[in-house]
């Protein structure tokens, strides 16, 4: 690879870095060409972009953004792949996850993850990761118990009246 490619590649990445608020590091060293190509169809499948970038090139990209990334230094060692979630910040973690629970391999190891400017360095973050809840499932459970109250309300009017109803009519049919 050329400067020029290698400078247009830096370019590219940190843009894309910077306008991604969600992206992993991920080591996948040792894993075959099969088993990278398989790791890669789940990740497409669930709306994950998975690049395999040099860790001198991913330094230089990330210091052209304005946050500070140096706690990834420790993370940008040996063989690294950056996974980028467009919308869902635990994305990468349960396709990390899912992926090395179903093939029984060790690797794609989670190395880092910067979400929504917060960093995560280390593999003891991965399934906190995994468990952070995603914008829409947030919102879903708001609006559950937004519902709940007036769900019961409704449901404890509607047994209360059929109970009512019930009584007045056992009272009548004993009257007659």
């Amino acid at each position: 690879m050329t400067k020029e490619e290698k400078f247009e590649l830096v370019e590219e990445l940190s843009a894309k870095l910077a306008s991604t608020d969600f992206f992993y590091v991920a080591d996948t060293s040792g894993l075959s060409v099969n088993e990278v190509n398989d790791f890669r169809k789940v990740c497409f499948e669930k709306g994950v972009e998975y690049r395999v970038v040099k860790n001198s090139l991913i330094k230089k990209a990330l210091g052209k953004l304005d946050a500070d990334y140096s706690s990834f230094d420790t993370a940008l060692k040996g063989s690294s792949g950056i996974l980028f979630s467009p919308k869902v910040g635990n994305a990468p973690a349960k396709v990390i996850k899912e992926f090395t629970k179903s093939t029984g391999l060790s690797k794609p190891a989670f190395k880092a993850a910067s979400i929504d400017s917060d960093l995560f360095v280390g593999a003891e973050n991965l399934d906190i990761l995994a468990s952070l809840k995603s914008k829409d499932e947030l919102l879903g459970d708001i609006v559950g118990l937004l519902q709940s109250p007036a769900k019961n309300v409704i449901s404890a009017l509607k047994s209360g009246g059929s109970t009512i109803a019930g009584i007045i009519k056992t009272l009548s049919e004993k009257e007659g």
